[in-house]
């Protein structure tokens, strides 16, 4: 994405989305989230920046300036189905980055900016959703702003193509106030989900976009993959003091604590730091903290 190339006889916009989960299901102990293929698409704002995208495109054309429209979603081989339906609603090419593990903003951006390079698709516009479905940062268009170089401008609730290779953006300020923008490509662009609907494919396009061919890139890069492990909270293990007593028996009584006259629950009624040091009393009694609490 250079400065000069928006000046050529075609614009190429490129539409960036991601393949998410909808509608996760977390597990309720330890917060993981399971795997549900049925579950995954893409996103309201990621839908609004394709078609959004396909309007751009239409209005470019009738002024004099061919221009096309490339969808690159970054996600696995499952989302091959969903995307293959974009190439019936206009949409020229649909390119698919491989990414099967769960990485950053920051080297999701990293990722998609090595496909816009102009050695590959040559975007003079890239438009994306202002938040994923799943980390909902909306961090990734301006970490791709970065990337290749070029002007941001983000959360749009209005775009209005003025003429070849320019926009007329608008977006949501504080106090219910609206900024105008004149946004001049190349340029990274974000926009929410009521920006607009994707429109509807007829049953030919469908049926014509079912011999297209989805293309595929797999990047080799030296990017560290999150691993978040998680499980259960569990308490520190206490450390007990060899069980006494002559015989086996003994030793194991004095272990599961059989012949130990266990503790009572009582109900105390007490102010805030009288019931902290209540607890700090009680953990400490039990052997979860090494120092008894002040007193």
């Amino acid at each position: 994405m250079t400065a000069g190339s928006a000046n050529t006889a075609s614009l190429n916009i490129v539409a960036c989305v991601k393949w998410a989960e909808l509608r996760p299901e977390i597990d309720p102990l330890h917060g993981s989230v399971g795997d549900q293929p049925r579950g995954s698409g893409l996103s309201s704002s990621d839908l609004a920046a394709i078609e959004s995208a396909l309007v751009i495109a239409e209005a470019w054309s009738q002024s004099g300036t061919e221009s096309s429209v490339t969808v690159l979603c970054a996600g696995p081989e499952a989302a091959d189905a969903a995307l293959q339906d974009l190439l019936a609603v206009g949409v020229e090419r649909v390119v698919r980055l491989e990414l099967k593990e769960q990485r950053s903003s920051a080297q999701v951006a990293e990722c998609l900016a090595a496909v816009l390079t102009p050695e590959h698709l040559d975007a003079q516009l890239v438009i994306c959703g202002d938040v994923s479905a799943d980390r909902g940062s909306g961090s990734v268009p301006a970490f791709l702003a970065h990337q290749l170089g070029a002007v941001q401008a983000l959360g749009l609730i209005g775009l209005e193509p003025t003429g070849s290779g320019r926009l007329t953006a608008t977006r949501r300020l504080d106090g219910g106030r609206r900024e105008r923008l004149l946004v001049t490509a190349p340029a990274v662009i974000s926009v929410e989900g009521s920006v607009a609907d994707l429109r509807r494919a007829s049953l030919a396009a469908t049926l014509a976009a079912k011999s297209k061919k989805i293309e595929v890139r797999v990047l080799r890069t030296d990017s560290p993959v999150e691993v978040h492990r998680l499980r259960p909270w569990r308490p520190r293990p206490r450390v007990l003091a060899p069980p006494l007593g002559d015989d086996a028996l003994s030793r194991i009584l004095a272990l599961t604590g059989a012949q130990a006259s266990s503790t009572s629950s009582r109900t105390l009624v007490l102010d805030p730091e009288q019931a902290a040091e209540a607890v700090l009393e009680q953990l400490a009694a039990w052997g979860y903290l090494s120092d008894a609490p002040p007193t």
